[in-house]
């Protein structure tokens, strides 16, 4: 689910861009088969409702018969970038998932694993200052799996 080539240090100054720049990431996945298709979803879904939860975070979804098995792309924008988050703040880390149309009972354990472990600030924090993607995919790793980790 998570890899180094999809830990990105965000460039782009708008939700767009940066969502752009995360299906990029996404699309080295060999789970991920169609780069179109992944893109014109999440644009569709930030068009519906805005997936900035608050507390500088912000969690992009889909699920898509073109996509095979979960890819999660993790974006750092130090300075933030405007979502149209819940609580009006600036958003920090992107977490986008993806995941096939046929794994929405999975999909929800992701989520719920992913959102205990985002919604701290230490952690938040632990993912900002990760010195390499390598770094940021051990603490994700380290914090779902079945054991802890020291990081």
């Amino acid at each position: 689910m998570f890899a180094r080539e999809r830990v990105v240090d965000l460039q782009g100054e708008t939700k767009a861009e940066v969502l752009e720049e995360l299906v990029d990431a996404m699309a080295s996945s060999p789970d991920v088969t169609d780069r179109q298709e992944l893109l014109a979803r999440i644009m569709e879904r930030e068009k519906t409702l805005s997936t900035g939860v608050g507390v500088g975070l912000a969690l992009p979804h889909v699920k898509i018969p073109s996509v095979k098995d979960f890819a999660i792309g993790i974006g750092r924008k130090l300075n933030g970038v405007e979502f149209d988050a819940i609580d009006g703040a600036p958003v920090h880390i992107i977490v986008m998932i993806a995941c096939n149309d046929t794994q929405s009972g999975d999909y929800m354990k992701v989520l719920s694993k992913l959102v205990r472990h985002l919604k701290e600030r230490d952690f938040q924090d632990r993912v900002m200052n990760a010195h390499t993607p390598q770094e940021v995919v051990d603490l994700f790793v380290c914090a779902n799996g079945p054991f802890p980790c020291q990081t």
